[in-house]
């Protein structure tokens, strides 16, 4: 057999398996697939000597997903080319409805090969931990919220109303805790319910004390510190924003910022006519969401406090 110099390795990665295929630089060449491995450090030594002894070059690339970035670290260290792309961004056929391992992996090497492919950057290993950090906040924000609208829906079913001015201050919790329920059975349930919206908020707290602690061991926290004197961008939004995109100085303009973060409007334009619609809402969810909020402050007059000065 020929001796290639490049092959370009298409990988499907899921929890307990691997689906392999590669692709000779060849455009002619077949794409193989080799079948399926395990995801243990021997098996992926093993992969990488079978694949070595074949080519000069040999190039990995599989697709971001619950699975995380550990194979791509494992790769990159060896040292190896790897990229990790985009499920929304692989070319795909309209009308192709079949997905299999093996569809996936050799359709992964094959546009690979033929450079249809365009990677995502992978933050490393303290700005991961940073932005799980600001994603276990955004959970527990989510869950409150939730447990508010269940503990606000269980008194309108009994006909109970606050008449106070302001919600979950001192004395909205005052009177939650001297409510009266019409019938012996509904206090455990609303009791229940005010424990939950209580356990999600300390839940927030921790969390929020816990970043405050870490951002400072952190290595941006003086571009946290310059972010803060925007309008609009408080110590949550720079830390979210940050920890989503990473080191700044990878990108030349904005522009691929914005389309990576689905901050572009879409278009579309026949013959003379052109149309823009709404943002694509692609990319990282919290992080366009706090620049978002952010940039609502501009409809405000600015308020330089002497923190900000």
């Amino acid at each position: 057999m020929r001796h290639s110099s490049t092959l370009s390795v298409g990988l499907d990665v899921h929890t307990e398996s691997i689906a392999v295929a590669y692709a000779r630089e060849e455009r002619d060449a077949e794409v193989i697939f080799l079948g399926t491995i395990g995801t243990r450090q021997c098996d992926i030594d093993t992969l990488v000597r079978t694949l070595t002894s074949k080519a000069t070059h040999v190039g990995f690339v599989y697709e971001a997903g619950p699975c995380g970035s550990w194979l791509y670290r494992y790769l990159t260290k060896q040292p190896l080319i790897c990229w990790v792309v985009a499920p929304s961004l692989v070319p795909k056929q309209a009308g192709d409805r079949v997905t299999t391992d093996r569809r996936d992996a050799t359709q992964l090497a094959r546009l690979m090969r033929s450079g249809e492919l365009t990677p995502v950057d992978v933050p490393a290993v303290e700005d991961e931990a940073i932005r799980d950090l600001s994603r276990a906040r955004e959970d527990a924000i989510r869950d409150r919220q939730a447990a508010t609208s269940r503990l606000k829906a269980c008194l309108l079913r009994q006909e109970i109303r606050y008449e106070g001015r302001a919600t979950w201050g001192p004395a909205h919790l005052r009177w939650l805790a001297e409510v009266v329920c019409p019938t012996p059975a509904q206090p455990m349930g609303f009791q229940a319910y005010v424990r939950a919206v209580s356990e999600h908020q300390e839940r927030l707290q921790r969390l929020e004390a816990e970043r405050r602690e870490q951002v400072p061991a952190w290595r941006l926290p003086p571009v946290v510190q310059a972010l803060q004197a925007m309008r609009g961008v408080q110590f949550t939004v720079a830390v979210t924003r940050l920890a989503a995109l990473g080191d700044l100085t990878r990108v030349d303009t904005p522009r691929p910022l914005m389309s990576s973060r689905g901050l572009t409007p879409t278009a579309y334009s026949s013959g003379e006519r052109r149309r823009q619609g709404t943002i694509p809402t692609a990319g990282h969810t919290f992080a366009r969401r706090a620049l978002i909020e952010g940039a609502w402050a501009y409809r405000y007059p600015a308020k330089v406090s002497r923190h900000l000065h």
